[in-house]
């Protein structure tokens, strides 16, 4: 149950870096679980048990990291289609 929730999480936090940054991430729902668990794992690399924490995943670091990576990842995709 633990790691479906932690699914749903990453799929939230992904949801709003794209709502943030104002970018289609890709993959639909899928592009935002990933997004949001690699994002969580980058952001917990840069600022280590920061904020609130909701089934292991502090939350603002897992959105500062799934920002990182959707600006990443929206400037090599921008770049390929060029």
């Amino acid at each position: 149950m633990g790691f479906i929730l932690y699914l749903i999480i990453g799929g939230i936090i992904g949801w709003l870096a794209g709502l943030i940054l104002g970018k289609n991430i890709p993959g639909g729902i899928i592009g935002n679980i990933i997004a949001g668990i690699i994002g969580a794992w980058v952001g917990g690399l840069i600022f280590p048990d920061f904020g609130p924490v909701i089934w292991g995943m502090a939350i603002i670091p897992s959105l500062i990291g799934a920002i990182i990576l959707v600006a990443i990842l929206s400037m090599i995709l921008r770049s390929m289609r060029k």
